[in-house]
C-alpha cells in the first residue's frame, strides 16, 4: 500500500521552494508598476477616468498601490506610460511609500521608519492573529497558503495564532465595516505591548472598492500606527514573505 504514496510524492517532485528571498514570479504576475512620463499623457488621462479606485492620476501622474486592485486596464489603455511587472517587492512601513512616480525602479522600504523594537524583540519568532475586517476572503486565503508546503513560511518562526493573547501583533484585511470596528479594536488591545499592526491588501490600506460605502469605518486606521503597509488585491504570499521579513531586518530591498 505504501508504494503508491511513495510513486505520487516522487511524480510530484520538490514542492516547498529553498529560497524565499530569490523567487520570481511568473511574468504573467502583476506586480510593482514602471510609470514613464511623456509630453502626451492623454492616454494617461483617460486611464484615470477609468481606474475604478481613483488610484492613477495624470496631474501630478502617479499611481496609489494603496488604492490600485492591479486589474490593469489602466496599462491597456495607457500602455507607453504605464508597464506592470513581476516584481512582488511592494510593502512599505509608510502609507505614502506606496504612491508610485516616474523614475521609480523600486518601492522603497524607508528602515527608518520602523521601530527599533521591532526587530529587537520580534526578529527571531513572530506570531500574528489576522482580521477579517468586511474581507471577501481572498486575502485570507493568500495569508494563509504562507504556511504551506511550497512557502513554508514557518521555518523563520512567523505564523498566526487563534488567539491575541498569544499573538505579538496583528494583521488586518478587508475594509473595516462597521459590524467588525469594534471587534478589530477589542482584539487589537488585547495583544500585549509591544505589538505589530499590518494592514494586509488594498481594501485595508485604503477601502479599495469599498471606500465610499457608508458600510465602512477606517477610524480604526486614525488612531493607531501601522507598522506595514501591504498592497495587493489580494495579496501575493510572497508580497507578505518580502514585507514581514524586510521589516524585521532578514533581507534588504533590492
Amino acid at each position: 500500500m505504501i508504494f503508491p504514496k511513495i510513486k505520487i510524492l516522487k511524480s510530484h517532485g520538490r514542492q516547498a521552494i529553498p529560497d524565499l528571498d530569490t523567487v520570481e514570479l511568473t511574468s504573467e504576475f502583476r506586480g510593482r508598476p514602471v510609470l514613464t512620463a511623456t509630453d502626451d499623457l492623454s492616454d494617461v488621462e483617460r486611464a484615470a477616468e477609468i481606474c475604478p479606485t481613483q488610484a492613477l492620476s495624470a496631474h501630478p501622474f502617479t499611481l496609489d498601490l494603496g488604492r490600485c486592485i492591479f486589474c490593469g486596464e489602466c496599462a491597456r489603455c495607457a500602455a507607453r506610460n504605464i508597464r506592470f511587472t513581476n516584481d512582488y517587492r511592494l510593502s512599505s512601513p509608510t502609507r505614502e511609500g506606496l504612491v508610485m512616480r516616474p523614475g521609480m525602479e523600486r518601492v522603497e522600504f524607508d528602515m527608518k521608519q520602523v521601530r527599533p523594537e521591532i526587530r529587537s524583540y520580534f526578529s527571531e519568532a513572530l506570531e500574528l492573529r489576522e482580521v477579517s475586517a468586511g474581507g471577501e476572503g481572498s486575502v485570507e486565503m493568500e495569508l494563509g497558503a504562507t504556511g504551506n508546503v511550497n512557502f513554508d513560511f514557518g521555518r523563520f518562526g512567523v505564523g498566526f495564532t487563534a488567539s491575541p493573547r498569544h499573538a505579538d501583533g496583528v494583521v488586518v484585511s478587508g475594509p473595516v465595516t462597521r459590524n467588525m470596528a469594534e471587534a478589530l479594536q477589542i482584539c487589537y488591545d488585547s495583544v500585549a505591548e509591544p505589538k505589530i499592526l499590518i494592514a494586509c491588501g488594498t481594501e485595508a490600506c485604503s477601502g479599495g472598492l469599498f471606500s465610499e460605502s457608508k458600510a465602512i469605518d477606517r477610524s480604526f486606521f486614525e488612531h493607531h500606527h501601522v507598522d506595514l503597509w501591504m498592497p495587493g488585491t489580494p495579496t501575493h504570499p510572497m508580497v507578505f514573505i518580502d514585507g514581514i521579513r524586510t521589516m524585521l531586518g532578514k533581507k534588504q530591498r533590492q
